[in-house]
């Protein structure tokens, strides 16, 4: 039986992968094993790079993950090295990142307190109502989604770690807005931190333990996406003059090239700026863009 995952440095790939292969070839054909190859998958991650240079002992450029544990904790490190960059590009280390990272999970943190403080108990029961209510429903079912296929598939852990900041960016709007849905902020909350635990599991547990959950975070069932939540009703588009963007315009994502190009020739300050202009065409491209091409 060969291994599912293989993950090693680029400097050991080499070898490692040579001499694994071989054995494991030679017990192939001496008919010991029943799978040729001794790996499965292959991930062969990138260097950590300081100051320019490959990060090592020999060099002295190495930095302690001690002094980094102790002044922002461990899951600091851990949510820097994985949103840095791809696992298998170099990686730049940049105090400043580390110091980013660590602000961002205080946000996180800030919210979730915030939204328990503000809303004691989550109704299980709640509709999707309003247009902020959708932006937020929208936002979260994308983040499960994106986490989902980034780490279960591609190990593209850095953009999985993208989509949960724009959605607690979204998280941070909505709950200023008028009309909060407390179930599905509380929805929101819950999911975000079931998404978020696999990168910082720490913060997450204390969190969720906060929120009023008795089992460990890392027991619960990750969560599923809503695909008819990922359709949107409204989108926006950007309005062009000759390649130029003038304005952005919210409008219905099933609108045909002919309403786009209605819409925007009727657009009051799209008017005011072909006063004096020939117009030689106009491009629609749904749910994207409209190029007014002018002389």
């Amino acid at each position: 039986m060969n291994v599912d995952q293989y993950i090693g440095g680029v400097e050991h790939a080499i070898l490692h992968l040579m001499y694994s292969r071989f054995f494991q070839m030679a017990f192939y054909d001496m008919g010991l094993v029943k799978d040729e190859e001794p790996f499965r998958n292959l991930l062969t991650q990138g260097m950590v790079n300081k100051d320019g240079k490959k990060m090592s002992k020999s060099i002295g450029n190495v930095v302690s993950p001690e002094e980094i544990i102790a002044k922002y904790g461990a899951d600091t490190a851990r949510l820097f090295i994985l949103f840095a960059a791809p696992p298998d590009r170099e990686l730049d280390w940049s105090d400043a990142g580390v110091e980013g990272s660590y602000r961002f999970l205080n946000r996180v943190y800030r919210l979730v307190y915030e939204i328990k403080a503000k809303y004691p108990v989550f109704p299980d029961a709640f509709e999707v109502k309003t247009e902020e209510d959708k932006s937020l429903n929208y936002m979260l079912n994308a983040a499960i989604k994106k986490v989902s296929e980034d780490v279960g598939g591609r190990f593209s852990f850095n953009t999985a770690i993208s989509s949960i900041m724009e959605l607690v960016n979204e998280m941070y709007r909505y709950k200023e807005s008028k009309d909060v849905n407390a179930g599905l902020l509380g929805k929101a909350a819950k999911e975000l931190i079931l998404i978020l635990s696999p990168f910082v599991p720490h913060i997450c547990e204390e969190m969720w333990q906060h929120i009023g959950q008795e089992q460990s975070v890392s027991t619960m069932r990750w969560p599923e996406f809503d695909e008819s939540a990922l359709v949107k009703d409204t989108v926006e588009i950007v309005v062009q003059i000759n390649g130029k963007v003038k304005e952005k315009l919210m409008v219905d994502s099933n609108a045909t090239k002919e309403e786009l190009e209605k819409i925007a020739m009727e657009n009051e300050k799209i008017q005011g700026l072909l006063q004096g202009k020939s117009v030689v065409k106009v491009i629609a491209v749904p749910s994207r863009l409209i190029n007014i091409v002018v002389k």
